[in-house]
This record gives C-alpha cells, structure tokens and sequence, in this order.
C-alpha cells in the first residue's frame, strides 16, 4: 500500500520524510494552490465581463469567491496529481492553523481524489509527534475553512473596493486593507502627537559622591522641601508645567548659584532604604512576542522573524510558530526542567513546574507556545545552525528553558543624602539570587529603559554616614516627544487593542513599509505625507475602516465564525451589500470627495500647504500671484517640517542650492541643502566627473540658518583626524555619526575593535584636540548603572589575536570574556581552575568570531626601528601562540581559517557583487513597476 502526504514546503517535505514508514511519498504543494485573482490576466474569460469578476468575488451570488490556479502553480498541481494515481491514500499534511486547514481544502477541490482522504495534524516534526499524528488522523474543519474564507473574502472586499477609490482621489498604486489602514492610522496618530508637542526645559543637578573612596552618583531631587521638576512635570501640549503641579522649575542660572553654594555643604545619608522584590520569568513565546523580541533583541523585522521561524519549524528545530497559546506540554515542561538541572544545577530550577494561561482572547491557532521540538530540547550549540537561525532558536530555547527556572530575588535601594537645604536620591539594585536572570530576561519596548537584569552597585552605607562630594554638575534637559512605534511597539499595540491576528502582522507591516505609508528608519516607523493623506481620507469618509473598536469587533466575529457561533454568509452581507454596507457607502463618497483636497495634508502651524503629487509630496505656496511648489525629499518628517525647512525648500527649487561660500582649499562651492535625513553641507557641484560631492549632515541641535562658512568648512573635513595614539601608534579621528559626534580610536580594521567614546557637553568634534580625545578614551566605556568591571582571574591571550581572555563575577555567575564573547564558566568549575584550552573551545562554541592579529607598518625612521626591535618578541608570541592554537579544538582553527578565507576576498569581486546587487535591484524596480499596472486592485495580504 502507497501513501501519499502533501505539505506546503520542500524543507518540511524533507524533514517529515525522515519520520514516515517505507511506502509514503512526501510532496510539497508550495503554498496555496489556488486563490483569488491577482490581476487582469488571471480572471477567466467566461466571467471577465461580470461586474464583480475584478473583485473576484461573486457579491451578487451569496459572496462565491472566483477560485484560480495561478500560471506558476499549475506545474506544482500536475505533479500531485500525478503523484496520486499511484496512491492508494492521500494524507493532507499542511499546517494545523486556519491557513493550513484551507490549503487542505484546496487540495481537496483541486485533486478530487478517488481514495480515502484524511488530515494529518502536528504541532512539531518530531518522529513522536509524527508517529502520534499517523495515528490520530481527522477530517477537515470545516469552521475553520469558512473562518479563513470568510476572513480572505472580507480582506478582498475592503482592499478592491477603497484601494480604487485612493487611486482616483490621490495618487495611483495606493491600498487600503482591513488591518493595514488601523495600522498607519495608529502611526499617523503618534506622529500627529509629536508635532503637536511642546518642548519644555528644565535644569537639575547630578552629584559625583564617594564612600570610603568608592564612587556613585545621586541626582537633585528636592530644595527646601519642594520637589525639583522633572519630565512627568511637563505639559506636552503647551511644554510648561502641568497646572496644579507644586515643583522647583530651575532655570541655568538658578542651578548653576545652586551648584555654587552646594559645594561648600557638607554631605550625609538622611535616610536609606532596601526593599526586596521578586520577579517571575515571562511566558514563554507566542507568534507575537517572539516578533516584539527578536525585533528588540535581534534586530530583526516581523517578517524575517517569521521567515526564520519558519524554516526552524519545517527543519524540526522548534514547535509550529504561529500560535496564540502560552501553554506548554508535559513534554515540554519536562525537557525544560531536565535543561536547567543539567546547566544550571538544582538551586535555579523553580520548586514546581511551572505552566502559563493563555491571555488572548481568540487563542486557538496551536496547541502549544513555541519551544523547541522533542522530548529533548537541544542546546542551540548542538543543532550546527548559524547566523540567523542560530540567534532565533538561541532565543527561543533560553526563554522555554526559563520558565522553568526559580524566580530572580533582588533588593532595590533608595539613598537620601542632604546637603544643606537639598535632598539627593541615589538608588541602586542588588541580586541577591539570579535566578531565570542566569538564562534569559525580556527586553523592553522603551530603548533609554534600564535593563531590568542590571545590577546597580552603591558602597555600604547607613544613616549618618559623612559622604564626600568629588564633583557636583548642573545639567539642563529637553521633554521628548512621543516615541515613534517600532515594529515591537506596533505589534505589541495591535495585539493588545485585538486587530488582526498575529500570524499575519508580519506581512501587514512589510506592506505598509513597501507601499510607502511609512519608512523604517533607526527601527521607527516615521508615517509619510502619503500616509496622512489616506488616513485623513478614510477618517472623513469611512471612519469605521480606522476605528480600532471596529476593527476589533470585527476579528471577535471572525473568531466567532471559526467556532461556529456565528453564521459567515449573513455577517458579509450586512457588511458589504447592506444599506449602511461598504458598497454604498464607496459609492456615495465617489462623487463627494474632492480629489484636490484629498490630495492635501493639513499641518498645524504650517504656512504653506502639502500636497499629493504623482512624485510624491510637495509643498506649496502662493507668492506674488505666484504659485511655487517644492519637492519634499524622503525622510522628512510630518512632524518636524516647519516654516524654515518649507523656506530652504523652496528656495532650492528657484534660486539653486544656498551657497555657504567658498572652501579655502579648493576653491570650491559649499553648499546647504536639505535631503532624506535633514539639512546637510555638500562640497562642490554634481558633474559627469563628480556625481557624488562630499556631504555631511548637521550635528544634532544645528540650525540651517547657524551654518557659517567657517562651520562648513570643518563639517566637510570630517572625518578628521586628530593625531597617533602614543600606546599604539594608530590613527585617532574625530566624526559624526548615526548617534551623533564621536572620537574613535582606530585599532584596525582587521580586529573590528575600534574604541569610541561619544562627544558631549562642552566638546565640540569640529575643534576637539587629540590630547582632550586621549583623555576621553582613556575612561572606561559608559555603561548603564554599572561601572567597568574588573577581571577576578586572566587566563591568558588567545592564540588568534592575542587578545586577553579573563574571567570576571557577573550578577548571575562567573564568566568568560573575550572582546565582545562572553560565555559562562561551566557549571561546578571554580573561575581559576578554567584553562586557556578550554575558554577558546567555549568561546568558539558560543560562536565568537576571532580574526588573526595584524600589525600596522610605521612611517617614521623612529617606529621603524622600535617595530625592528619588537620584530624577535613578536615572532616568539607567534610561535607561541600557533603551538596553542595545535592543542584547542579543530573548530577553532576551522573558524579562523574560514574568517582569514573572508578577509582576503578581492577588493575586485566586492566591487563585481555590488554593481551585481544594483543591477538586480534596477531589474526589481522595473518589473514591480510593470505589474502594479497590471493589478485591478490592491488588498492586504
């Protein structure tokens, strides 16, 4: 007897195999194998002249959606269906959520097998789950096809009804979906937030204390009895202090006569206290959660999230990844629990096993959270991932592995200092026991959030205790606006107002972002003009489309459909052909809305207005009976565009760039413009021969209309170098960057270790000396609440770079560091009974890259000769270090094999691979551009 299984991917089809008894063939049907018209071309001819065929939904027939087989799926069906002649069963293997039960069903239509059917469900590829789902075969839910039907057939009719609508009113290509147009509206609120902001500013005092000679910092919290302002204080706004608020507003005089006289005080401890506190781990992930952190954590987009998970799950590595649960197995509670006795020993496993409730309100989607698969997780050391893959399933293991652990007990310390008629607060954290901390710790949302496993150490000190006051600082501060969603904030939101599913925010951000309603820049998602336009729309004209109470009733419907407490047919009818229906009411605003004034966004406070154009946004005005029109570049904010910016524009356009004036070097016309990321500085014109002048953008705080030519003149020379670093003999360079000034002392390339140090205060990088950037860089590195460590044991160099391996007392355990690797001493092993051989196996097991030391040649006679009598201790470390090397592990000479095969690629083959890259992305951009004019409509996938 023959069986046939049918998955959706190759990868899952190969993975699955390996489970199966001899006489199943495995084929992969490549996603759905029929679906909705996409364009023109796709629609049959018989149909083509039906009013409704564009949509490709029969809305006059009980909303029978028109099913075809795309053009590049009809290969992927000849061959299952080939492949079922020889069948003597047919398995549909596809996923176990709605989107999985209606590829099933598809099948089911399109194959019209003539042997026993049934649907085989499994929530990991594992050979248990495999071997418990060949015995536990169903037959389709139906529920759950009308729930995803209905869900796809109310997505068409929203995105080819409106989206035509956009076209018309504002500008071609444009869309509008079901969970989309919520989501720029939820962006466009926050950028509308911002600019209606209000700075306000203030000025406090931050103390540098000593205890028996140790350091730590209190901030000015009261004078005289009344409590100091800070940021709460303010008014967003009008940028004053909240009415009714009774607080000491400092201005900088006031803080800097305050400085004065504090001085000259005596210091003590007023009062002191610690309370203990306890925190339990986080559950372990859902489709939304691992989205929100692997984003924080990892940097990654929803949809390369799901991307990676996805191919984790089809590889065997984790459990099905799009779930709504909490909840774990037995199985997985056990392997969890087996996983901390064995790494972190008894202590840190919790006292009973520990199991989640599932919060979401429509959680239905799996059985289980995502985990790692199996009744044995593997550690993420032994699965050979990388890269990506790696970092995902690290994640994964450590936050399931977690919640098993015993919870974190810490102590929170508040100190209250006097000096004179002010109060200081100093406050800080001690782990008494590290509990889960030792494996895993959520992130936050808030990127200027202290991270909650940091141990904040402040000396010994009780009440009374005489402190020494070592510098005393006035520092003035700005309110900040609303902080832009990142895609972990808007997921996050959108989940908790109840819109969409989670499976699908991946794709609805990567579309939003693709249609250019928002730009990803620093990981924030900054709404265009584009996207007020729209909003502003559907705000006027179909207010429930962008309402999130809607929205969300809508999806409780949705759910409700897929478990049968709610009939599909007449929830589409009352929603689209009713009297207050989607149709009538597109219908109705045709002939209403006014292309011209939909084409324009309202700004408050903004003179001139913007517009919609078939390039983008403009601004315009009206001068002398004139009408003048400017280009907005990208990456100019909705929120931050003013009248100044609007003038700059617009002079660009009729009179040309404005001319600083002259270099003295070159002779040279320096120029201020304003491009994708603000105004910046440009020397000389674009020719044939120059197309790419240097450019420069303005430091944080800088005017356009500050730019002298004496300021231009030193941004253009950035980066500048400042002189040789006397300890190394390498370059130390002042410059600008993504984060703002910065002195960098360049240790080579090669290694990747270049020291930074940010610019603040007084400094400023166009005047910066070297002897000032030397002292800079000799401080150790700002680190949060923490101040640099020193190592409790030094192994010794490691035998690639002959850089130091030591290990130092963590919060959590001693540990292994070397450069940016830090790794855990295994558990049981004293800190100084670690070996060299042994640190370089674990290091390069945690995945630390290491690159082979080089040593940089020295131009003056001077250097020549000290580097000519360094030449014999060098080559005895050299030795030394490779007869090392011979006694690590293969892995390590492996790695470094493979990272000195990588450094010498040619400048050549670098410079072929680019110019490949921009070629394909032209060829892209093309065909995008051709079938955009293809398509009838646009929707929300």
């Amino acid at each position: 007897m023959s069986t046939l299984v049918i998955v959706e991917s190759p990868t899952k089809a190969k993975t699955i195999r390996n489970y199966l008894p001899k006489g199943y063939r495995v084929e992969a049907s490549m996603g759905h194998v029929r679906d909705l018209p996409k364009s023109a071309k796709e629609i049959p001819a018989k149909v083509k002249g039906e009013k409704w065929a564009q949509i490709g939904v029969n809305t006059e027939a009980d909303f029978e959606p028109l099913y075809v087989i795309p053009q590049d799926k009809k290969k992927v069906v000849k061959t299952l269906k080939d492949a079922l002649k020889d069948a003597d069963e047919l398995l549909l293997a596809t996923d176990e959520d709605r989107e999985g039960e209606s590829i099933s069903w598809h099948l089911l239509q399109v194959l019209k097998p003539k042997v026993p059917t049934k649907r085989m469900v499994f929530h990991e590829i594992t050979r248990e789950a495999i071997q418990a789902a060949l015995s536990n075969c169903r037959t389709i839910d139906d529920k759950l096809v009308h729930a995803q039907e209905t869900r796809r057939i109310l997505d068409r009719l929203v995105g080819y009804t409106v989206s035509p609508l956009l076209w018309k009113k504002i500008a071609f290509g444009l869309s509008a979906g079901r969970v989309q147009s919520v989501s720029v509206r939820l962006l466009v609120e926050r950028e509308r937030a911002r600019r209606a902001f209000r700075r306000g500013s203030y000025w406090d005092l931050k103390a540098a204390l000593l205890k028996a000679k140790s350091p730590f910092d209190a901030k000015l919290v009261s004078v005289g009895g009344t409590r100091v302002a800070n940021g709460s204080d303010f008014d967003e706004a009008t940028g004053q202090v909240k009415a009714g608020r009774n607080v000491l507003l400092l201005n900088e005089q006031e803080a800097r006569t305050l400085q004065s006289r504090l001085e000259q005080s005596a210091w003590s401890v007023a009062n002191l206290e610690e309370r203990p506190n306890t925190r339990k781990p986080a559950p372990p992930f859902t489709t939304s959660t691992l989205q929100q952190e692997a984003n924080r954590k990892l940097g990654l987009s929803a949809r390369d999230t799901m991307r990676t998970a996805q191919g984790l799950y089809e590889k065997g590595f984790i459990t099905y990844m799009r779930t709504d649960s909490t909840s774990l197995s037995k199985q997985a509670i056990a392997a969890a629990r087996s996983c901390v006795e064995t790494k972190y020993g008894k202590e840190y496993l919790s006292p009973k096993p520990r199991q989640y409730a599932t919060k979401s309100k429509g959680a239905q989607e799996a059985h289980e959270a995502i985990r790692p698969s199996g009744e044995v997780f593997r550690t993420p050391q032994n699965t050979a991932l990388r890269e990506r893959e790696l970092r995902l399933y690290d994640l994964i293991w450590k936050r399931t592995v977690a919640t098993q652990m015993a919870e974190a007990r810490q102590t929170n310390i508040t100190v209250q200092i006097e000096a004179d008629d002010a109060i200081f607060k100093a406050t800080g954290k001690r782990i008494d026991f590290p509990g889960f901390f030792r494996a895993y710790v959520e992130g936050s949302d808030d990127p200027d959030a202290a991270i909650e496993n940091q141990e904040v150490v402040l000396p010994a000190m009780k009440q009374g205790d005489a402190l020494d006051c070592a510098g005393l600082e006035a520092i003035g501060h700005e309110t900040q606006p609303p902080a832009r969603y990142t895609e972990a904030s808007l997921v996050k939101t959108l989940e908790k107002e109840g819109i969409g599913r989670p499976s699908t925010y991946a794709t609805v951000i990567g579309t939003i972002v693709e249609r250019r309603y928002a730009e990803l820049i620093n990981n924030s998602l900054m709404p265009t003009f584009t996207a007020f336009a729209v909003i502003g729309l559907l705000e006027k004209n179909f207010p429930d489309l962008v309402d999130v109470h809607f929205t969300a009733k809508m999806e409780q419907t949705l759910d409700e459909i897929s478990t049968g407490h709610a009939e599909w047919l007449p929830y589409l009818k009352n929603f689209y052909t009713g009297d207050a229906g989607l149709a009538n009411q597109v219908e109705q605003q045709q002939s209403i809305i006014d292309p011209a004034e939909a084409r324009t966004v309202d700004l408050e406070d903004l003179m001139a207005k913007v517009r919609i154009g078939r390039y983008g946004a403009y601004v315009e005005i009206e001068r002398d009976d004139e009408t003048v029109r400017a280009s907005i570049p990208d990456g100019v904010s909705p929120a931050d565009l003013d009248d100044e910016q609007v003038e700059v524009l617009l002079k660009q356009k009729t009179e040309g760039p404005e001319k600083v004036g002259l270099h003295p070097e070159t002779g040279e016309p320096m120029y201020l413009l304003i491009g994708k990321y603000g105004p910046y500085v440009q020397l000389g014109d674009i020719t044939e021969e120059n197309k790419k002048p240097k450019r420069t953008s303005l430091p944080k705080g800088v005017k356009a209309e500050d730019v002298t030519q004496e300021m231009a003149v030193g941004l253009l020379s950035l980066p500048r170098t400042l002189g040789i670093h006397p300890e190394s003999d390498n370059k130390v360079k002042a410059s600008l960057g993504r984060f703002g000034p910065y002195v960098v002392h360049s240790k080579g390339r090669e290694d990747g270790k270049d020291d930074y140090r940010s610019v603040k205060g007084d400094d400023d990088v166009l005047t910066i000396s070297l002897e000032r950037a030397l002292e800079m860089l000799a401080q150790p590195k700002a680190t949060r609440g923490r101040r640099a460590a020193k190592p409790i044991h030094e192994i010794g160099q490691h035998p690639v770079d002959e850089e130091p391996v030591s290990v130092y007392d963590g919060p959590y355990g001693p540990y292994i560091k070397h450069g940016k690797v830090n790794v855990s001493v295994p558990e049981g092993k004293k800190p100084e009974e670690v070996t060299l051989e042994e640190a370089v196996a674990l290091l390069t097991e945690k995945g630390g890259t290491v690159k082979k030391k080089t040593t940089r040649k020295k131009s003056t006679a001077q250097s020549t000769t000290k580097k000519s009598t360094a030449k014999k201790s060098t080559a005895k470390k050299a030795t030394s270090a490779k007869a090392t090397a011979k006694k690590t592990s293969k892995s390590v000479g492996t790695k470094s094999a493979d990272n000195k095969s990588e450094d010498n690629k040619s400048e050549g083959t670098k410079a072929k691979s680019a110019r490949a890259k921009t070629t394909r992305t032209a060829a892209a951009k093309k065909t995008t551009k051709k079938s955009a004019t293809e398509k009838v409509a646009t929707e929300e996938a």
